[in-house]
């Protein structure tokens, strides 16, 4: 039995480090409510961890609308009275040059990734504002850090993330915030490159890539420490990665 049992949120949860934080939770023992644009996969993965035992509920939620990451964070708080922590994993990478001009993919990126976390925030902070406790993950990335040739933009989208992240931990004196900067992980993220060159240049990098398991047990971590204890930033790399 986990007496530390939480309520909590995660978007992007279908694939990857969100399926993997998902796996982790569920474990854990906490009570998860899901959302993701693919339902089909949300729905397997619900399926699976029912059989095991788990506490999970899903809901089909694009984070670039704001009405379905409110829907999410109305559904957790009708069922459960409460939301403990919000994660928001979602995010895409499509890299490129910026002479290639790929001006869709930076407004995608810049929706999802900013957006995204913004909405996220959205839903959940007038509950935890008004419960006076609550704890926000926002996954950001190495790309936070510093810049990388094609990945200007993804990285612009990253550093926001993180000083998102860091202003509403100023603003709240008991909101717990914390970002966590994967470095290379297993995930459909690279999927979405449709730039040859850093398609390629991908393909060497990935070659030393985490498994999603790792950043799961980062974030169960940081959401078991006390309380009173905010853990601000974490970031996991490959012992491999020299950056």
């Amino acid at each position: 039995m986990n007496f530390n049992q939480k309520v909590i949120l995660l978007t992007g949860a279908s694939s990857g480090i969100g399926e993997g934080i998902a796996r982790h939770l569920a474990e854990q023992g906490h009570k998860l409510v899901l959302g993701a644009r693919r339902t089909d996969r949300l729905a397997s993965l619900c399926d699976e961890l029912h059989r095991e035992g788990a506490s999970v509920d899903y809901l089909a939620t694009d984070v670039t609308q704001r009405s379905d990451t409110q829907k999410l964070a109305d559904f957790a708080l009708e069922k459960y009275g409460r939301i403990d922590a919000m994660i928001n994993n979602a995010g895409v990478m499509p890299l490129s040059p910026m002479s290639s001009m790929k001006v869709e993919e930076w407004d995608l990126m810049l929706d999802v990734n900013v957006r995204g976390v913004l909405y996220g925030i959205a839903a959940v902070l007038p509950t935890m504002q008004a419960q006076r406790m609550g704890h926000i993950i926002n996954i950001a990335s190495v790309g936070a850090l510093t810049v990388s040739p094609t990945a200007a933009v993804y990285c612009a989208t990253k550093y926001a993330v993180r000083a998102i992240s860091d202003g509403l931990r100023q603003e709240s004196r008991e909101l717990r915030v914390t970002v966590i900067n994967p470095g290379v992980v297993e995930s459909e993220l690279a999927d979405s490159i449709s730039d040859n060159v850093a398609r390629e240049a991908m393909k060497s990098y990935r070659q030393i890539a985490l498994k999603p398991e790792a950043i799961a047990r980062a974030v169960s971590w940081a959401i078991d420490q006390p309380g009173e204890v905010d853990v601000n930033e974490i970031t996991v790399r490959p012992t491999a990665s020299g950056y």
